[in-house]
């Protein structure tokens, strides 16, 4: 049974130590397919029904997310005859700019969450934006890597260095003795345990009014966003960048430097290539010579 299947290839992902934000998306995804086939049988056919069937509902982007886990568990049941391909997409220059986090919109949050007294908030939102780390790794920023000033990542089945600011550093520090933490997570609910996607999901929602700051700009992923633009607008170099955000491709990376378009725009208009007839008679002399 199809079923029977899925579970087999979860286990086999499970075993090649698949994160467990990956091993869920994959289940929900396949999960999904089952209850699309239902009684049907498996072919080609039945499965680009189904790929038609995510392109009516969802975005490109997520349908290829989903054909990627139905293509990994029909490799896995070696039935190669049934993959289908992904939709073709082209990949956005510029962001929408409701979608964009600026760091004007980052300092407002920032500036609510210190006058909120609320030291946590205030030091998440800075650990996230100055790291550029995902929010499934914040559990490896430790006592220890705040005395070290930097911390050893690992997701995906691989191993990173995390660089911590040296201001950041003295900041963590100065919390987990305010909250006699000796070692382990800096960032623990009340109850010791790291702190989940929930929690700080929730926490970023609740700045959003007093900040002035459209909530749809507001999530963990957005400050890795940011830390990226603003590390690129510095550095130019897209391979150190990968290397920092844990990318395996620098295409990957791309996606994280694009921006609303507004800086773009103003250097285009800067550029003074789109003279009126009045301007150019104006400087006639300066074009005979």
């Amino acid at each position: 049974m199809l079923t029977e299947q899925i579970e087999a290839y979860l286990e086999k992902l499970a075993a090649a130590e698949r994160s467990a934000a990956t091993l869920s998306k994959y289940r929900r995804d396949l999960r999904s397919f089952a209850a699309f086939m239902g009684e049907r049988q498996l072919d080609k056919t039945a499965v680009v029904a189904y790929k038609e069937t995510l392109t009516a509902r969802y975005a490109a982007s997520s349908v290829n997310s989903m054909l990627a886990a139905v293509n990994g568990l029909l490799a896995f049941m070696e039935r190669h005859d049934c993959r289908v391909r992904p939709l073709k997409t082209q990949r956005k220059a510029f962001l929408p700019p409701d979608r964009e986090l600026t760091r004007k919109d980052y300092l407002r949050l920032l500036y609510v969450a210190s006058g909120r007294r609320n030291s946590r908030v205030y030091l998440l939102l800075q650990t996230l934006g100055a790291t550029g780390i995902r929010i499934s790794e914040l559990c490896y920023i430790t006592v220890e890597a705040a005395r070290a000033g930097r911390a050893s990542v690992r997701l995906k089945g691989k191993t990173r260095v995390v660089f911590l600011p040296r201001s950041l550093c003295s900041a963590l520090l100065r919390y987990a003795e305010s909250k006699h933490l000796t070692g382990g997570p800096v960032f623990i609910t009340r109850y010791g345990l790291p702190m989940d996607r929930s929690n700080i999901w929730n926490t970023m929602k609740r700045l959003c009014r007093s900040a002035g700051v459209d909530p749809h700009k507001v999530f963990p992923h957005n400050l890795r966003h940011l830390f990226a633009r603003t590390y690129y607008d510095t550095d130019r170099d897209l391979a150190h960048l990968a290397d920092l955000l844990g990318h395996s491709s620098v295409d990957t990376t791309r996606i994280y430097t694009a921006t609303s378009g507004e800086e773009q725009e103003k250097r285009v208009n800067a550029l003074g290539l789109v003279i009126e007839r009045r301007e150019l008679e104006n400087r006639e002399r300066e074009i005979e010579h």
